[in-house]
């Protein structure tokens, strides 16, 4: 039934860009062909140049107002590309316009779009009428023809063919659309060389603030916890030392339980030295993901059922991202998801690495949502790995990471 409700849903923006979508998809055709013809014809003259080069910055212009209709009327934000550099010199500005590949990917898209208006504007404001008049077509024959006329097979199978029609419509428009922003995406963002280089800016910023954080975190831990473990390890062997010797001899059971103490301190200090270190590279990693997962499971507060799939070791670097993913994810899980259970499964095959985790708690996680699953993805980009989420309200929550099995 909600598969069903999502099919016939179709909002108001899909239909007006499906109608609205028609003039312009035209006018961009004209523009792109127009300049391809024009081009060719002036490429013999003096003319040629100066005018591809204002065709192509007009080109751009349009790829913003479509990016800007994508996101009025159908929701899709499609990241602007980056500015054209700026050199010193009119024929190094023209080079960089005329080899610019974000105007040329717009022309294409302009050229591609026509076919997609056509299809949508058919689907959204030709079909339904037409479909009314396939429904209506017996009553229009006995308005045509006075007097009495039976009910053919005819009559019967334009009714049936208008109601298929008009059920099929939405689907339509659907699909059209969903064309339209997979193209729009393909030809109107960044290209893919800007793209991945943007990603590894904001992966480096965020490794950069998430190493930041956790020195200054290790800092406050030995100045706060292990420096103070210290300072009273060494007050106890001071007292320790007075209790040898004072003028009548040493006070042996004073002395014991001092030493009793300053054991306990080490042990103490020894513990919280390993916990630290544990947070920046888990010892159970030297022995790689089969033996560091299960403890790493073993301390969740809820049951985790655990499936590995190793047939190969990945880098350090992955094995570490991997690892410190299913930690937050695990975390997120106990603290948010109101869970009962979760399942954890790791592949690493063919030079992939899949993490995924599932719980059966109450769903509705999502990029943006907090900091701790968009600091992972951060992460996760840093090593060429993505996550996926699937948390519909109600549950459950699927989280995936893709990673490669090597970073070179």
């Amino acid at each position: 039934m909600a598969d069903r409700r999502r099919y016939f849903s179709v909002r108001g923006g899909e239909w007006a860009f499906a109608v609205v979508g028609l003039p312009l998809a035209v006018l961009g055709a004209v523009y792109a062909l127009a300049v391809v013809y024009a081009g060719a014809l002036l490429s013999l003259t003096v003319l040629g140049l100066p005018f591809v080069t204002a065709a192509l910055l007009g080109a751009r212009g349009l790829g913003a107002l479509h990016r800007w209709l994508l996101q009025q009327l159908l929701g899709e934000r499609v990241e602007a590309p980056d500015g054209l550099p700026r050199p010193v010199g009119l024929v190094a500005r023209g080079r960089v316009v005329l080899t610019d590949p974000v105007a040329w990917r717009t022309l294409l898209y302009l050229v591609l779009r026509l076919p997609l208006g056509v299809l949508g504007f058919a689907a959204a404001a030709a079909l339904p009428p037409g479909c009314g008049w396939l429904i209506g077509f017996p009553l229009w024959g006995r308005l045509l023809e006075p007097g009495p006329r039976s009910i053919t097979w005819m009559d019967a199978a334009s009714v049936a063919l208008g109601l298929l029609l008009l059920s099929a419509v939405p689907g339509v428009v659907r699909a059209l659309t969903g064309v339209d922003r997979r193209l729009a995406r393909s030809l109107l963002g960044p290209a893919r060389a800007q793209r991945r280089v943007r990603e590894l800016e904001t992966a480096r910023a965020t490794l950069l603030a998430e190493n930041t954080d956790r020195l200054r975190r290790l800092e406050r831990d030995l100045h706060d916890g292990t420096q103070a473990r210290l300072v009273a390890l060494a007050i106890t062997l001071s007292l320790a030392e007075d209790a040898l010797v004072p003028a009548e001899g040493p006070d042996l059971g004073r002395l014991r339980t001092l030493v009793d103490r300053a054991r306990g301190q080490t042990d103490d200090t020894i513990a919280e030295l390993r916990r630290l270190v544990r947070g920046i590279h888990p010892a159970a990693l030297d022995n790689g993901l089969g033996e560091a997962l299960p403890e790493l499971t073993a301390t969740t507060p809820l049951p985790v059922t655990v499936s590995l799939d190793l047939r190969e070791r990945p880098d350090e670097a992955v094995e570490r991202a991997v690892y410190f993913c299913a930690a937050e994810l695990l975390t997120n899980v106990a603290k948010h998801s109101d869970a009962r259970s979760a399942e954890l499964a790791v592949s690493a095959a063919d030079g992939r690495v899949s993490l995924t985790v599932r719980d059966d708690g109450c769903g509705g996680a999502a990029l943006g949502a907090g900091t701790g699953l968009t600091g992972l993805a951060g992460r996760l980009a840093a090593v060429d790995g993505v996550l996926r989420i699937d948390s519909p309200p109600g549950g459950p929550t699927v989280v995936t990471a893709e990673l490669p099995a090597r970073l070179c």
